[in-house]
């Protein structure tokens, strides 16, 4: 009766659990982006499928390829989703000290006692034996009763870890996905270098050629053929670091889709245009990079774990309540073991509560509340840290824009003063210096296009990525859902 009456209070207490309940942090976030101006921005409640799949407002079939394969294949992203499995086994760990700890044993054992002690002198004058055979067989439990809830506590703080743990593959994912972006980017980007590069080299070989024609005959001077010698190689000294950026591009793209460097260079060496950047982008409102950047997420749940552990720490506090029981056979004689009067058991609840530690308890609370205030300091410089990233982004985005329109006109206008020069060249009206000069204006205005249409592209590419664009829980985790490594 006595005992039935301990299990019930303890079952009645068993509800509770010490520590502080977790809330979400509330952040203070601006209505609308600053820059959001400079850019055609789309502001929108929710997230669009091309935000999530930032890649395919490029409309490049090749890149659409590399990003379902890194996606996929990519080293760093299948080892965030195993530390995932590993976050989950952790979680079965720690739920497991909810439950009855079962054990079975058997053992055997041969003793002999000294025949000089008393015991053995009563052995001796009843004509037993010094030397004995033990047998025993049978089940034990143990289960601690989670009164106040530190074992709860500790399931709540692996919970969470979980999840901040699938939250730090999602993150890995969007960054190898951008970098999957930025490097197909630099590699059109160099293919176009080269390709500028290359044609104004065969122009100048033309000018160069008509420069000894004319040289010949007594129609230019030797320093106009060398200042045309000297242009002509300076272009193609341009060319070999062209194609190592390229070799380089193409290289990096392979290792992010977990292959050989060199393994992409047939299927990847064959030239194409640079995706163009679009103009409308779905910026959305700050309150939305809360539940759409993996880091901001991730961060939050550190903070719920954080919170747990102060109640997993503050439950050392109190009395811990276990009950115990054993069963089995036990017998000095082989042939008298598995009868009725070998049984035995044991039934009862015993408390356990540290009574002096030298504060260690209280010191390991403190701890944990030093640490929950670090993870919600994390968690606001995690969010100011993705707003100044978004901001940066637009201002780089908007920016190049205008850039890159102002380039476009300063090409032109340098085609026409290329094509003016070579005419009054040949007419005899002009000195080859302003060839050389309008020429060499030409190359590096087409150059400084290619490489504002590359960076335009590139800067989308970031501001998807600062947005917390290139993950969904129903496409890109898919496959890891199914395989059992998400929660």
């Amino acid at each position: 009766m006595k005992n039935a009456l301990v299990l019930a209070a303890v079952a009645l207490l068993a509800g509770c659990k010490v520590g502080p309940d977790y809330r979400a942090p509330q952040s203070a976030l601006p209505a609308a982006y600053s820059h959001a101006i400079t850019v055609t921005a789309e502001t929108t409640n929710s997230p669009p499928t091309r935000l999530t799949q930032w890649w395919t407002v490029f409309n490049d079939e090749d890149l659409d390829g590399l990003i379902r394969k890194a996606a996929s294949s990519n080293l760093d992203v299948r080892i965030a989703r195993s530390r995932v499995g590993e976050a989950r086994a952790l979680r079965g760990i720690t739920r497991s000290a909810l439950f009855p700890r079962i054990s079975g044993g058997a053992d055997y054992a041969r003793s002999r006692q000294s025949k000089h002690s008393i015991n053995s002198r009563q052995l001796t004058a009843s004509g037993q034996s010094l030397e004995n055979d033990f047998f025993e067989l049978g089940p034990d439990m143990s289960w601690e009763i989670d009164v106040f809830g530190g074992t709860r506590r500790g399931v709540e703080a692996a919970q969470a870890e979980l999840e901040a743990s699938v939250e730090s593959s999602r993150d890995v994912l969007v960054t190898v996905l951008a970098e999957v972006g930025l490097s197909y980017l630099d590699l059109r980007g160099a293919q176009k270098q080269l390709a500028v590069a290359r044609d104004n080299l065969h122009a100048q070989e033309q000018t160069l050629v008509l420069t000894r024609d004319r040289f010949q005959a007594g129609l230019a001077t030797e320093l106009d053929t060398a200042r045309a010698e000297a242009q002509v190689a300076n272009t193609r000294a341009q060319i070999p670091p062209l194609e190592e950026t390229q070799q380089r591009a193409i290289h990096r793209l392979a290792v992010l889709l977990g292959k050989p460097p060199a393994e992409l260079e047939t299927e990847l060496s064959t030239v194409a245009p640079i995706p163009g950047a679009t103009p409308r982008v779905p910026v959305g409102l700050p309150s939305d990079l809360l539940r759409q950047r993996p880091d901001i997420r991730r961060a939050e749940r550190q903070l719920a774990a954080a919170t747990a552990r102060i109640g997993v720490a503050t439950a050392d506090l109190f009395p811990k309540f276990y009950l115990t029981a054993a069963t089995g056979l036990q017998s000095i004689e082989a042939g008298d073991f598995f009868d009725a009067g070998s049984r035995f058991w044991s039934l009862g609840p015993s408390v356990r509560w540290p009574i002096f530690t030298a504060g260690k308890i209280r010191q390991n609370i403190r701890v944990q509340d030093a640490r929950q205030e670090q993870s919600l300091l994390r968690y606001e410089q995690t969010v100011l840290t993705s707003l100044e990233e978004v901001e940066n982004a637009l201002v780089a985005f908007g920016q190049e824009q205008d850039r890159h329109r102002a380039l476009a006109e300063s090409e032109q206008a340098s085609r026409r003063a290329a094509v003016l020069a070579n005419d009054r060249y040949r007419g005899g009206l002009v000195d080859f210096l302003d060839v050389l000069e309008a020429e060499r204006a030409l190359l590096a205005a087409q150059d400084s296009v290619v490489q504002s249409e590359r960076r335009l592209s590139q800067n989308l590419v970031r501001l998807y990525m600062a947005l917390g664009g290139g993950w969904s829980e129903e496409q890109v985790f898919a496959k890891t859902q199914s395989a059992g490594t998400l929660p």
